[in-house]
């Protein structure tokens, strides 16, 4: 019997355990999002942006069926079948093109869908006169406002209306001591054919490079987005060393330093700091003719800067990100605005293929005192999450898992500096958070990529971005709620393939029957989807010495 159940409301059900679930599981990820992940079946449904992103990357709806008549243990509903094929259909009768007269103009293969739209009273002001009858310009600025109201219509436009090339500027890959992976390439190309769009890496698998091959495909100044300071000197230092790109043409726009050279990287704090009411810093985007903009951990990308990227549809855009959730549910903007997916590796994949590192995760539980789980009942609901997952029941095991990786790199991760700092006491190891300046956090990122430093305690800020490549086991003790994309990327910290091929191991230490426990399943929903599962130990067995 086949693994997936296909119901006529669109949710696929898998049945983990199958022979066949981790092909089922690569066969549905295109077109698919997952929504639950107990222990036993996962629950995915199949709705219309999926659909536009696996159409944008090149799946047709023919593919998606035979995937779904494959694996479907039943006979799939018809009804669903017509409505995967008309929805795939909706993209792409309405396109953006160059007209040689008019500009920008909206084109339709289907004149009775561009009627529909141009007398939607959120559309008709974008658009200027009627061309020919399947034909009207669009106002040159609302480029990337159409596009997301066209996509809440249901009517999402395929933007071949170019580019500007830019500012020409030479880049090239310098491959001396390491070599463009085959993966990396096809991502590269991927985008490069497509102007824009988002590609999606598990972390450690070199989205950095990507950007670095994709500047090169282009040859054009480029603005790079990243989300914090140590993210701009490892961009920096990535470029220099990958790329023919020297220090004086490499600026950094940052809280400290305004440089704006041919390749200029910024941070998205600074992109969306207010100053009397205005962006202070918007001219950076007029500040050279850019041919490239970079949205690093574009899943991150702030409000501000969607509403600022509506008015960059003229140049290219590329994505990179481990993880297309948004926790505010604006995949469509990253969609309409950046681009759709142009590239996707599933992480168990790369893991086969050995460049990301395999990965052991384990959700160990801890009880409450009796006091606590009172004071718990009673407590406020706004401050029942942190108080069960700062319990100090919780020092004690990370004591122990410390322990038993004794000469491991290892991280201990949190979101609260009171309940860090109390474990960076018991550890005797440092504390890094948001007030630790630059220079201090770039000192103990170096020791510890060194081995000199073998436990780091860390806050939210080394989430994203950071190359720590030695890392080989994570400790988190608490996180943003139930933040799928934090989860993502604290795994992402102890990916990186170990020079000794070591697996990573990844503890999650979890208050039962609490909220921590709650929001602790679903922040794994999205490492289920790319095939780990975790697996649950109790705290009393880890004290024990018990082998896990």
């Amino acid at each position: 019997m086949s693994c997936l159940i296909v119901q006529s409301d669109k949710t696929l059900l898998l049945e983990v355990d199958h022979e066949l679930a981790d092909d089922c599981r690569r066969a549905i990820a295109p077109f698919a999002e997952l929504e639950r992940a107990p222990e036993h079946v996962h629950t995915y449904r199949v709705t219309p942006l999926a659909l536009w992103n696996a159409r944008a990357a090149g799946h047709d709806a023919e593919q998606v069926v035979d995937a779904l008549l494959a694996y479907s243990r039943y006979p799939v509903p018809h009804a669903l079948l017509v409505d995967v094929a008309e929805t795939m259909g909706r993209f792409g009768r309405l396109r953006l093109l160059s007209h040689p007269a008019h500009g920008l103009v909206l084109q339709a293969l289907d004149q009775a869908v561009l009627e529909e739209v141009v007398r939607s009273r959120k559309v008709r002001p974008m658009l200027g006169e009627r061309v020919e009858p399947d034909t009207v310009a669009v106002h040159p600025s609302e480029r990337g406002n159409l596009k997301q109201a066209l996509l809440k219509l249901g009517w999402p436009a395929e933007d071949l209306a170019g580019y500007v090339d830019g500012e020409a500027h030479p880049i090239d890959l310098v491959e001396s001591d390491w070599k463009l992976r085959d993966y990396q390439r096809e991502a590269a190309d991927g985008f490069h054919a497509g102007g824009s769009g988002v590609v999606v890496l598990p972390c450690g698998a070199g989205k950095t490079i990507v950007g670095a091959a994709a500047m090169a495909r282009t040859r054009a100044t480029t603005l790079i987005l990243v989300t914090n300071t140590v993210s701009v000197h490892q961009w920096r230092s990535e470029l220099l060393r990958r790329t023919s790109l020297t220090e004086d043409e490499i600026g950094e726009y940052s809280g400290t330093r305004k440089e704006i050279r041919p390749v200029t990287i910024a941070t998205y704090q600074v992109m969306a700091a207010r100053r009397k009411g205005a962006y202070a810093h918007l001219e950076l985007f007029d500040a050279r003719d850019w041919g490239l903009i970079i949205y690093d951990e574009v899943h991150l990308l702030p409000a501000p800067i969607f509403r600022m990227t509506a008015d960059l549809q003229a140049r290219r855009r590329l994505g990179l990100t481990a993880t297309l959730v948004r926790e505010d549910g604006r995949e469509g903007d990253v969609f309409s605005l950046i681009g759709p997916k142009r590239y996707d590796a599933p992480w168990k994949e790369m893991e086969n293929q050995g460049w990301i590192a395999p990965a052991d995760c384990v959700e160990v539980r801890v009880t409450l005192t009796d006091a606590e789980r009172l004071a718990y009942a009673t407590a406020e609901p706004e401050d029942r999450y942190r108080f069960c997952s700062s319990t100090p029941a919780k020092t004690a095991v990370v004591r122990e898992l410390v322990r038993r990786h004794d000469g491991e790199q290892i991280l201990v991760i949190g979101s609260y500096i009171d309940q860090l700092d109390e474990l960076g006491a018991a550890l005797d190891a440092p504390v890094l958070k948001g007030e630790t300046r630059v220079k201090e956090r770039e000192r103990l990122f170096d020791a510890f990529r060194s081995g000199e430093l073998r436990t780091l305690v860390v806050s939210k800020v080394a989430n994203f971005s950071i190359d720590l490549p030695e890392a080989g086991v994570a400790v988190q003790v608490s996180g943003s709620f139930g933040s799928r994309q934090e989860e993502a990327q604290r795994l992402g910290r102890v990916l990186r393939p170990k020079s000794d091929g070591r697996s990573a191991r990844f503890y999650a230490v979890v208050a039962r029957d609490t909220l921590d426990q709650e929001y602790a399943a679903h922040r794994q929903r999205f490492l289920a989807e790319q095939g780990y599962g975790y697996r649950i130990v109790d705290a009393g067995d880890v004290l024990a010495g018990d082998e896990l």
